[in-house]
Protein backbone atom coordinates (compact mmCIF):
# COMPACT_ATOMS: atom_id res chain seq x y z
CA UNK A 1 0.00 0.00 0.00
CA UNK A 2 1.16 4.00 -0.43
CA UNK A 3 3.08 5.46 2.34
CA UNK A 4 0.90 8.19 2.10
CA UNK A 5 -2.09 6.37 2.43
CA UNK A 6 -1.39 6.01 6.62
CA UNK A 7 -1.60 9.15 8.60
CA UNK A 8 -1.85 9.65 12.44
CA UNK A 9 -5.25 10.44 13.28
CA UNK A 10 -4.32 9.95 16.94
CA UNK A 11 -1.19 10.52 18.92
CA UNK A 12 -0.81 9.36 22.86
CA UNK A 13 2.16 10.59 24.50
CA UNK A 14 3.01 9.75 27.84
CA UNK A 15 4.05 13.31 28.89
CA UNK A 16 5.49 11.65 32.56
CA UNK A 17 5.60 8.35 33.63
CA UNK A 18 5.12 9.65 37.22
CA UNK A 19 1.96 8.58 38.79
CA UNK A 20 0.10 9.40 42.32
CA UNK A 21 -1.53 6.17 42.21
CA UNK A 22 -0.45 2.41 41.77
CA UNK A 23 -2.86 0.97 39.26
CA UNK A 24 -3.32 -3.35 39.58
CA UNK A 25 -3.39 -3.02 35.43
CA UNK A 26 -0.90 -0.36 34.80
CA UNK A 27 0.66 -0.18 31.03
CA UNK A 28 3.55 1.01 32.60
CA UNK A 29 4.05 0.23 36.25
CA UNK A 30 4.07 4.23 36.95
CA UNK A 31 4.55 5.20 40.21
CA UNK A 32 5.90 8.36 42.33
CA UNK A 33 8.82 8.18 40.32
CA UNK A 34 10.88 10.38 39.43
CA UNK A 35 11.75 9.18 36.40
CA UNK A 36 15.07 10.03 34.50
CA UNK A 37 15.16 11.23 31.26
CA UNK A 38 11.63 12.85 30.24
CA UNK A 39 11.76 15.53 27.48
CA UNK A 40 12.05 18.66 28.48
CA UNK A 41 9.34 21.82 27.50
CA UNK A 42 11.40 22.58 24.40
CA UNK A 43 11.39 18.87 23.41
CA UNK A 44 8.01 18.73 23.55
CA UNK A 45 7.83 21.69 21.64
CA UNK A 46 9.83 20.48 18.69
CA UNK A 47 7.98 17.61 18.07
CA UNK A 48 5.23 19.20 18.21
CA UNK A 49 6.53 21.66 15.32
CA UNK A 50 7.72 18.15 13.48
CA UNK A 51 3.89 16.39 14.01
CA UNK A 52 2.62 19.33 12.23
CA UNK A 53 4.70 18.48 9.34
CA UNK A 54 2.91 15.42 8.93
CA UNK A 55 -0.31 15.71 10.34
CA UNK A 56 -2.99 17.56 12.02
CA UNK A 57 -3.69 14.60 15.01
CA UNK A 58 -5.50 14.68 18.01
CA UNK A 59 -3.06 14.92 20.62
CA UNK A 60 -3.79 12.64 24.06
CA UNK A 61 -2.01 13.99 26.58
CA UNK A 62 -1.50 10.75 28.81
CA UNK A 63 1.10 9.28 31.66
CA UNK A 64 1.32 8.57 34.46
CA UNK A 65 -0.60 10.93 35.68
CA UNK A 66 -0.42 14.57 33.10
CA UNK A 67 -1.70 16.63 35.39
CA UNK A 68 1.80 16.19 37.73
CA UNK A 69 3.89 17.82 34.93
CA UNK A 70 4.28 21.52 35.55
CA UNK A 71 4.30 22.47 32.32
CA UNK A 72 1.21 20.95 30.94
CA UNK A 73 -0.90 23.84 30.20
CA UNK A 74 2.11 25.03 28.26
CA UNK A 75 2.34 22.02 26.18
CA UNK A 76 -1.47 22.07 25.67
CA UNK A 77 -1.44 25.72 24.80
CA UNK A 78 1.40 24.79 22.18
CA UNK A 79 -0.61 22.41 20.63
CA UNK A 80 -3.57 24.68 19.92
CA UNK A 81 -1.57 26.94 18.25
CA UNK A 82 -0.68 24.20 15.84
CA UNK A 83 -4.09 23.63 15.17
CA UNK A 84 -4.14 20.21 17.01
CA UNK A 85 -6.65 19.02 19.34
CA UNK A 86 -5.89 18.15 22.64
CA UNK A 87 -7.18 15.96 24.99
CA UNK A 88 -6.36 14.93 28.81
CA UNK A 89 -6.15 11.44 30.08
CA UNK A 90 -6.41 12.05 34.11
CA UNK A 91 -7.25 9.58 36.62
CA UNK A 92 -9.43 12.65 38.17
CA UNK A 93 -8.07 12.78 41.41
CA UNK A 94 -5.72 16.12 40.75
CA UNK A 95 -8.58 18.44 39.47
CA UNK A 96 -10.15 21.20 41.90
CA UNK A 97 -11.42 24.38 40.76
CA UNK A 98 -7.99 25.46 39.93
CA UNK A 99 -6.90 23.28 37.90
CA UNK A 100 -10.22 22.54 36.09
CA UNK A 101 -10.01 26.14 35.06
CA UNK A 102 -6.90 25.75 33.74
CA UNK A 103 -7.63 23.19 31.96
CA UNK A 104 -10.58 25.54 29.94
CA UNK A 105 -8.19 27.90 29.30
CA UNK A 106 -5.52 25.78 28.15
CA UNK A 107 -8.00 24.98 25.65
CA UNK A 108 -8.43 21.07 26.09
CA UNK A 109 -11.01 19.88 24.33
CA UNK A 110 -12.04 16.82 26.10
CA UNK A 111 -10.98 14.76 29.34
CA UNK A 112 -11.24 11.24 29.96
CA UNK A 113 -11.59 10.03 33.75
CA UNK A 114 -10.86 5.98 34.53
CA UNK A 115 -13.35 4.54 36.37
CA UNK A 116 -12.90 0.81 36.91
CA UNK A 117 -15.47 -0.04 39.57
CA UNK A 118 -18.82 1.96 40.27
CA UNK A 119 -18.42 2.65 43.84
CA UNK A 120 -15.56 3.33 46.00
CA UNK A 121 -14.58 -0.40 46.76
CA UNK A 122 -14.55 -1.57 43.51
CA UNK A 123 -12.46 1.42 42.13
CA UNK A 124 -10.34 1.94 44.94
CA UNK A 125 -9.13 -1.53 44.86
CA UNK A 126 -8.83 -1.53 41.32
CA UNK A 127 -6.52 1.88 41.29
CA UNK A 128 -4.84 0.85 44.89
CA UNK A 129 -5.69 4.31 46.71
CA UNK A 130 -8.37 4.95 48.92
CA UNK A 131 -10.67 7.64 48.40
CA UNK A 132 -9.44 7.36 44.12
CA UNK A 133 -13.25 6.67 43.32
CA UNK A 134 -14.28 9.85 45.72
CA UNK A 135 -11.41 12.17 43.73
CA UNK A 136 -12.16 11.26 40.26
CA UNK A 137 -16.33 12.29 40.45
CA UNK A 138 -14.99 15.19 43.08
CA UNK A 139 -12.47 16.01 39.72
CA UNK A 140 -15.33 15.48 37.30
CA UNK A 141 -17.91 18.14 39.15
CA UNK A 142 -15.36 20.53 38.61
CA UNK A 143 -15.01 19.90 35.23
CA UNK A 144 -18.67 19.99 35.07
CA UNK A 145 -18.41 23.47 36.58
CA UNK A 146 -15.97 24.65 33.71
CA UNK A 147 -18.24 22.82 30.97
CA UNK A 148 -15.65 20.93 30.00
CA UNK A 149 -16.59 18.05 27.92
CA UNK A 150 -15.70 14.25 30.08
CA UNK A 151 -15.56 10.87 29.06
CA UNK A 152 -15.47 7.75 31.17
CA UNK A 153 -12.56 5.26 30.06
CA UNK A 154 -12.93 1.74 31.54
CA UNK A 155 -10.41 -0.88 31.73
CA UNK A 156 -12.17 -4.41 31.81
CA UNK A 157 -10.75 -7.37 33.31
CA UNK A 158 -11.61 -10.86 34.87
CA UNK A 159 -11.72 -8.52 38.35
CA UNK A 160 -14.33 -5.75 37.25
CA UNK A 161 -16.44 -7.08 34.34
CA UNK A 162 -19.38 -7.57 36.30
CA UNK A 163 -18.95 -3.72 37.26
CA UNK A 164 -19.53 -2.59 33.06
CA UNK A 165 -22.78 -2.08 33.00
CA UNK A 166 -22.89 -0.04 36.19
CA UNK A 167 -20.38 2.22 35.35
CA UNK A 168 -22.04 2.55 32.10
CA UNK A 169 -25.23 3.75 33.96
CA UNK A 170 -22.84 5.87 36.14
CA UNK A 171 -21.26 7.50 33.34
CA UNK A 172 -25.04 8.34 31.89
CA UNK A 173 -25.95 9.72 35.04
CA UNK A 174 -23.00 11.69 35.32
CA UNK A 175 -23.36 13.70 32.50
CA UNK A 176 -20.33 12.05 30.36
CA UNK A 177 -20.34 12.66 26.57
CA UNK A 178 -18.52 9.19 25.62
CA UNK A 179 -17.86 5.81 27.59
CA UNK A 180 -14.68 4.16 26.32
CA UNK A 181 -13.82 0.53 27.29
CA UNK A 182 -10.42 -0.80 27.05
CA UNK A 183 -9.93 -4.37 27.11
CA UNK A 184 -6.63 -5.27 29.49
CA UNK A 185 -3.38 -5.60 27.69
CA UNK A 186 -1.40 -7.79 30.29
CA UNK A 187 1.90 -5.73 29.90
CA UNK A 188 3.38 -3.63 33.17
CA UNK A 189 1.98 -4.19 35.84
CA UNK A 190 -0.75 -5.70 34.00
CA UNK A 191 1.42 -8.99 33.91
CA UNK A 192 0.43 -9.55 37.00
CA UNK A 193 -3.33 -9.78 37.18
CA UNK A 194 -2.81 -12.12 33.55
CA UNK A 195 -4.65 -14.97 35.17
CA UNK A 196 -7.71 -12.50 35.43
CA UNK A 197 -7.79 -11.59 31.72
CA UNK A 198 -11.11 -11.96 29.87
CA UNK A 199 -11.80 -15.62 28.17
CA UNK A 200 -12.18 -15.32 24.72
CA UNK A 201 -15.95 -16.27 25.70
CA UNK A 202 -16.38 -13.54 28.06
CA UNK A 203 -14.77 -10.90 25.77
CA UNK A 204 -17.33 -12.16 23.09
CA UNK A 205 -19.97 -11.79 25.31
CA UNK A 206 -18.86 -8.00 26.48
CA UNK A 207 -18.61 -6.65 22.86
CA UNK A 208 -22.01 -7.64 22.07
CA UNK A 209 -23.31 -6.34 25.36
CA UNK A 210 -21.34 -2.74 24.65
CA UNK A 211 -22.67 -3.17 20.74
CA UNK A 212 -26.47 -3.42 22.32
CA UNK A 213 -25.93 -0.41 24.06
CA UNK A 214 -25.94 1.70 20.74
CA UNK A 215 -28.59 4.64 20.50
CA UNK A 216 -29.80 3.89 24.02
CA UNK A 217 -28.34 6.78 25.09
CA UNK A 218 -26.52 9.98 24.09
CA UNK A 219 -23.02 8.35 25.13
CA UNK A 220 -20.66 8.11 22.16
CA UNK A 221 -19.48 4.59 22.61
CA UNK A 222 -15.91 3.34 21.38
CA UNK A 223 -14.26 0.11 21.93
CA UNK A 224 -10.25 0.28 22.38
CA UNK A 225 -7.56 -2.39 22.36
CA UNK A 226 -10.56 -4.49 21.34
CA UNK A 227 -10.75 -4.84 17.62
CA UNK A 228 -12.69 -7.75 17.52
CA UNK A 229 -15.54 -5.08 18.10
CA UNK A 230 -15.45 -3.73 14.75
CA UNK A 231 -16.33 -7.69 13.66
CA UNK A 232 -18.97 -7.91 16.20
CA UNK A 233 -20.69 -5.24 14.89
CA UNK A 234 -20.48 -5.81 11.01
CA UNK A 235 -21.82 -9.35 11.75
CA UNK A 236 -24.57 -7.95 14.09
CA UNK A 237 -25.69 -4.94 11.93
CA UNK A 238 -25.90 -7.63 8.76
CA UNK A 239 -28.11 -9.65 10.54
CA UNK A 240 -29.88 -7.02 11.35
CA UNK A 241 -30.55 -5.72 7.75
CA UNK A 242 -28.18 -2.66 8.56
CA UNK A 243 -25.55 -0.91 6.51
CA UNK A 244 -22.58 0.02 8.14
CA UNK A 245 -22.26 3.29 7.18
CA UNK A 246 -21.26 6.85 8.84
CA UNK A 247 -25.07 8.13 8.63
CA UNK A 248 -25.52 4.68 10.65
CA UNK A 249 -22.56 3.85 12.88
CA UNK A 250 -20.55 6.92 12.78
CA UNK A 251 -17.18 6.48 13.34
CA UNK A 252 -17.15 3.17 13.63
CA UNK A 253 -18.14 2.62 10.41
CA UNK A 254 -14.47 4.61 9.03
CA UNK A 255 -12.21 3.29 11.44
CA UNK A 256 -10.23 0.36 12.38
CA UNK A 257 -10.19 -1.68 15.11
CA UNK A 258 -6.02 -1.94 16.07
CA UNK A 259 -4.72 1.33 14.95
CA UNK A 260 -1.34 0.88 15.77
CA UNK A 261 1.06 2.07 13.59
CA UNK A 262 -1.73 2.94 10.86
CA UNK A 263 -3.34 5.67 12.35
CA UNK A 264 -2.02 5.47 15.59
CA UNK A 265 1.15 5.81 17.39
CA UNK A 266 2.51 6.22 21.31
CA UNK A 267 5.62 8.69 22.33
CA UNK A 268 6.86 8.39 25.59
CA UNK A 269 8.18 10.24 28.04
CA UNK A 270 11.83 9.68 26.54
CA UNK A 271 10.64 10.53 23.12
CA UNK A 272 10.35 6.39 22.50
CA UNK A 273 7.87 5.75 19.50
CA UNK A 274 6.34 2.87 20.03
CA UNK A 275 3.15 1.63 18.04
CA UNK A 276 1.13 1.70 20.75
CA UNK A 277 1.51 1.94 24.71
CA UNK A 278 1.22 -1.71 24.90
CA UNK A 279 2.97 -2.61 22.12
CA UNK A 280 6.97 -2.33 23.70
CA UNK A 281 8.77 -2.54 20.72
CA UNK A 282 10.80 0.53 19.91
CA UNK A 283 10.09 2.40 16.64
CA UNK A 284 12.14 5.16 16.63
CA UNK A 285 13.81 7.87 19.01
CA UNK A 286 12.69 11.58 18.96
CA UNK A 287 16.20 12.96 20.23
CA UNK A 288 17.58 11.25 17.43
CA UNK A 289 14.92 11.02 14.55
CA UNK A 290 12.49 13.54 13.51
CA UNK A 291 8.68 12.53 13.85
CA UNK A 292 8.56 12.36 9.79
CA UNK A 293 11.41 9.21 9.68
CA UNK A 294 10.17 7.13 11.97
CA UNK A 295 6.13 7.58 10.98
CA UNK A 296 7.43 6.84 7.43
CA UNK A 297 10.52 4.66 7.78
CA UNK A 298 9.90 2.59 10.96
CA UNK A 299 9.62 -1.01 9.78
CA UNK A 300 7.73 -2.29 12.72
CA UNK A 301 5.32 0.56 11.22
CA UNK A 302 5.71 -0.96 8.09
CA UNK A 303 5.00 -4.58 8.63
CA UNK A 304 1.99 -3.42 10.75
CA UNK A 305 0.49 -1.44 7.38
CA UNK A 306 1.24 -4.68 5.20
CA UNK A 307 -1.79 -6.92 5.85
CA UNK A 308 -0.41 -9.68 4.10
CA UNK A 309 2.40 -10.37 6.51
CA UNK A 310 -0.31 -11.27 9.30
CA UNK A 311 -0.13 -14.73 10.38
CA UNK A 312 -2.39 -17.49 11.60
CA UNK A 313 -6.51 -16.92 11.96
CA UNK A 314 -5.52 -12.97 11.41
CA UNK A 315 -3.71 -13.48 8.28
CA UNK A 316 -6.46 -15.47 6.92
CA UNK A 317 -9.44 -13.28 7.92
CA UNK A 318 -11.89 -11.74 5.66
CA UNK A 319 -12.26 -8.67 8.50
CA UNK A 320 -8.88 -8.13 8.56
CA UNK A 321 -8.88 -4.56 7.09
CA UNK A 322 -11.55 -3.65 9.75
CA UNK A 323 -10.13 -5.72 13.03
CA UNK A 324 -6.31 -6.48 12.34
CA UNK A 325 -6.36 -8.02 15.78
CA UNK A 326 -5.06 -6.56 18.62
CA UNK A 327 -1.27 -6.23 18.15
CA UNK A 328 0.12 -5.87 21.59
CA UNK A 329 -1.71 -9.09 23.04
CA UNK A 330 -0.55 -11.02 20.21
CA UNK A 331 2.92 -10.18 20.81
CA UNK A 332 2.36 -10.77 24.43
CA UNK A 333 1.08 -14.25 23.89
CA UNK A 334 3.64 -15.26 20.84
CA UNK A 335 6.46 -12.99 20.46
CA UNK A 336 5.56 -12.20 17.26
CA UNK A 337 3.20 -9.14 16.87
CA UNK A 338 2.13 -10.04 13.33
CA UNK A 339 0.75 -13.24 15.03
CA UNK A 340 -3.13 -13.77 15.50
CA UNK A 341 -5.61 -12.48 18.35
CA UNK A 342 -5.33 -14.52 21.11
CA UNK A 343 -8.84 -13.22 22.46
CA UNK A 344 -10.51 -13.36 19.61
CA UNK A 345 -12.69 -16.76 18.96
CA UNK A 346 -13.90 -16.42 15.21
CA UNK A 347 -13.19 -19.05 12.22
CA UNK A 348 -12.31 -17.34 9.09
CA UNK A 349 -14.30 -17.89 5.95
CA UNK A 350 -10.97 -19.22 4.42
CA UNK A 351 -10.20 -20.95 7.13
CA UNK A 352 -13.64 -22.41 6.77
CA UNK A 353 -13.31 -23.11 3.15
CA UNK A 354 -9.91 -24.75 3.44
CA UNK A 355 -11.26 -27.56 5.90
CA UNK A 356 -14.36 -28.26 4.09
CA UNK A 357 -11.83 -28.84 1.05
Amino acid sequence: MERNKFVPKLIAWELTRTCNLDCIHCRAAASKGPYEGELTTEEVFRILEEIREVAQPIIILTGGEPLLRKDIFDIARKCVELSFKPVLATNGTLIDERVANLIKESGIARVSISLDGATSSAHDSFRKMPGAFEGAIRGIEYLKKVEIPFQINTTITGINKEELPKIHELAIKLGAVAHHIFVLVPVGRGKEIIKESLTPEEYEKILNWFYEQRGKSHLQLKATCAPTYYRILRERAKAEGKKVTFETFGLDAVTRGCLAGTGFCFISHRGIVQTCGYLEIPCGDLRKQTFKEVWENSEVFKNLRDFTKYKGRCGKCEYIRVCGGCRARAFEATGDYLEEEPLCLYEPMRSKRTLAS
